[in-house]
This record gives C-alpha cells, sequence and structure tokens, in this order.
C-alpha cells in the first residue's frame, strides 16, 4: 500500500508517523521542499520514495508529485500531512486522485470557524459568539452587542497567526485600516481557562483514545504579548468536556483522525466551545500523549491507516506538562538548575524552529508525574522570571 505524507520533514517529530507507517507495511512517499539531503537520517530510511518539490504552494507541483507516485508505484491509498496548514491541499489531492479520506465537499466544516459555530450548535454546545465582519460597521456592530474586547481572526485562520484583541473603537478603525485581503470573523471575549479534549477516533467514529489538557495561557494570549506557553495533560477528563468532546467528535463526523477540540472553562465552571481542529493537537502534545499514558500513538494510528480494529487498552499514569522559554527573557533557574531538580521527571527537552518559537518557546521541556502538584511546580520552576 502507498502512503503519500506531505511534507514529513516538519515538525520534526512527524518524522515518527513515517517511521510507523513504514514499520505498518506502507510504501512511505514524502512530498517535501527540503532536500532529502538535510531530512533526519530517521526520516529518510522511513521513506521508499522521496519528491522534492520547489514550492510546496503550487499545487501543479504537487499534482505531478502524486502523478509520479501512481506511475512508479500504483494507486496511492492515503495521503495525509496531518498538519493543519495543509488540510485544504490534502482535500483537493484526495479529491483529484480518488484517495479516500477528507475532500473538497467537507473541508469547509473543520476550516472555517464560521462553519463551526453551526455544527457546535447543532451539537447543543454553547460556544462564543461570532460573525463574519466584511465592513468596519459590521464590526462596530458586533462590538456593541458583545461588549469589549473583541477577538478577530481570519476565519480559516491556524493558530494565533493574524489575530487580534480589539479593547475600544480606535482599535476597530486601526484594525480595518490596515486588515489583510480576508476573511475575519469577530468573536466574543470569554474570560476564562483553555481546556482541550484531544484524542484519536477509529474507522466507525469511535473514540479509540482520548485525554484532556489545561493551558496556563493561551497559544494567543502568549503570541500576542510574546511570553511563554504552558499547559498539562489531566488523568481524569470531567464529565461534561467529555461528553461535550464526544458529541463533537459524532457532530463532525471524525473517522480514522486525531481530533483536537478547545474550549473555555470559564470561572463559574460554564463550558465554552472555542474550536474544532480535526488533526493532532500541535507541538509535542503527541509525545505527551505517549509520555502520560506509556503508550505508542504514532504507531496506534499507523496500524489503523493499514486496517487494524483498532482497540487501545491505556491508563492514564500521569500528568504531563509542556513549559517553554524564550531566549529574550531571563529566568530565575539555570536549564542545570532545573534538569538537577526535576531529575528524572524531565522526559524531554528540544530546541525548537525559529518559526514555532514565537508560539511555544525556543526551547520547551515535557515533564511528567502522577502528582498534578509536582507538574505544577515543574512548570513554576522552568518559567519562573529573575
Amino acid at each position: 500500500m502507498n502512503f503519500v505524507f506531505l511534507s514529513p520533514h516538519f515538525p520534526p517529530n512527524y518524522r515518527y508517523f513515517c517511521r510507523a507507517l513504514r514499520a505498518a507495511g506502507f510504501n512511505v512517499l514524502g512530498i517535501g521542499d527540503a532536500d532529502f539531503g538535510a531530512l533526519r537520517p530517521e526520516l529518510a530510511s522511513a521513506l521508499t520514495w522521496y519528491y522534492r518539490v520547489g514550492n510546496m504552494h503550487n499545487y501543479d507541483e504537487l499534482r505531478g508529485a502524486c502523478r509520479f507516485f501512481t506511475d512508479r508505484f500504483g494507486p496511492i491509498a492515503r495521503l495525509d500531512s496531518l498538519n493543519e496548514y495543509w488540510l485544504e491541499t490534502e482535500a483537493a489531492l484526495r479529491t483529484e486522485f480518488g484517495i479516500a479520506g477528507i475532500h473538497d465537499d467537507t473541508i469547509a466544516d473543520i476550516r472555517h470557524k464560521s462553519r463551526m459555530k453551526r455544527i457546535f450548535s447543532a451539537a447543543g454546545i454553547p460556544h462564543a459568539r461570532g460573525r463574519l465582519v466584511r465592513t468596519l460597521e459590521e464590526l462596530r456592530d458586533f462590538a456593541s452587542w458583545t461588549g469589549f474586547p473583541v477577538i478577530v481572526k481570519p476565519d480559516d485562520g491556524m493558530g494565533a497567526a493574524l489575530t487580534y484583541k480589539l479593547t475600544d473603537g480606535a482599535q476597530l478603525e486601526t484594525f480595518f485600516s490596515s486588515k489583510p485581503d480576508r476573511e475575519f470573523i469577530a468573536e466574543e471575549y470569554i474570560s476564562g481557562d483553555i481546556v482541550t479534549f484531544d484524542g484519536l477516533a477509529d474507522r466507525e467514529g469511535g473514540v479509540a483514545f482520548c485525554t484532556s489538557h489545561v493551558y496556563g495561557e493561551s497559544v494567543m494570549e502568549a503570541v500576542l504579548a510574546d511570553s511563554h506557553v504552558s499547559y498539562y495533560s489531566e488523568r481524569n477528563i470531567p464529565a461534561d468536556l467529555e461528553l461535550a468532546g464526544r458529541r463533537l467528535v459524532e457532530g463532525f463526523g471524525v473517522r480514522e483522525r486525531f481530533f483536537h477540540f478547545e474550549f473555555f472553562r470559564r470561572p463559574d465552571g460554564a463550558l465554552y466551545a472555542l474550536e474544532a481542529n480535526i488533526r493532532p493537537p500541535g507541538g509535542f502534545t503527541m509525545d505527551m500523549f505517549n509520555y502520560a499514558c506509556d503508550i505508542d500513538m504514532y504507531s496506534a494510528w499507523a496500524r489503523m491507516m493499514a486496517g487494524e480494529d483498532l482497540r487501545l487498552d491505556y491508563t492514564r499514569k500521569y500528568h504531563c506538562c509542556y513549559a517553554g522559554r524564550k531566549r529574550r527573557l531571563v529566568y530565575r533557574h539555570s536549564r542545570e538548575e532545573v534538569e538537577r531538580r526535576l531529575g528524572a521527571a524531565v522526559v524531554m527537552r528540544e530546541e525548537l524552529p525559529p518559526v514555532l518559537a514565537r508560539a511555544m518557546g525556543d526551547c520547551g521541556y515535557v515533564v511528567r508525574s502522577p502528582d498534578r502538584a509536582f507538574i505544577l511546580g515543574a512548570i513554576r520552576l522552568i518559567q519562573e522570571p529573575a
């Protein structure tokens, strides 16, 4: 069987998906814009073939790569990148080449925030009010309805890119005088913690694996303030969060894919849906899945792609946290002191590519412990300012 993997070298930890696909019996056919010689040896050895393109945004080049693979290796069984950035490209290629998965006719539901809100409503889940705003007058009208602050972001945006927190009428005008030529959605600002329902759906839409994370500061806030981000996994998922998450798995028709649903937990305990992502959570969260449960979700996903009837037996043995650091900030505790005091609880320390640094930090720690208090203390130790 042939599996085409787009941009297999980025994010760096996605090489483990390719390794797992190879172990599951696939011909792993990579398409990327990096030189083959620049690929990590572990990734290069997992690929049956690597087709380098000059520009990953040039659809004709990607089409040509898929035609080459079809001529040389036969029909393409699967195609993915597991990366939000390429969701629409993947859907177009699957549609054109008759490959199983999400196609052009359903991609809008998982890419456009305005469409997501319709599914939140159909699932009976409260959510942040939002409206497409094409003129300054529409944005003013929305702000008068919800009050300030107002969040504006691209309707088909990714992460916190081009996201703005507007606090008064003057900022509304400034935004519209300089905004990029894209369709934006305005959303009410909801105060609360961001909590997630994350996991993997099987081929029938059942939840094969799930967990939840709590964010100390949202990625949006970290990017806007150029501060650092931290989050940790729960060992026990709150019942209302799991119920809402499972409803969204059904509402979005998730099949054979990872999911990452974001919610606000307000101070009064109420839960509000924020965003749906039908792909793995970003950063090193996949590795946190594995460290928290002593499981290999890279392999589980690859085996499901190969046709295995996935039945996972797992427990959430640990809380697992991510805490990032930025070089521009000065911290109270040195790297040596952090690692000496946390010891074997530090399961990863990684330098991050510059493109991820503003959101995730220049370097990041993954720490695990069965004790939530220990995890929260580890985050404070890593990120405490000088």
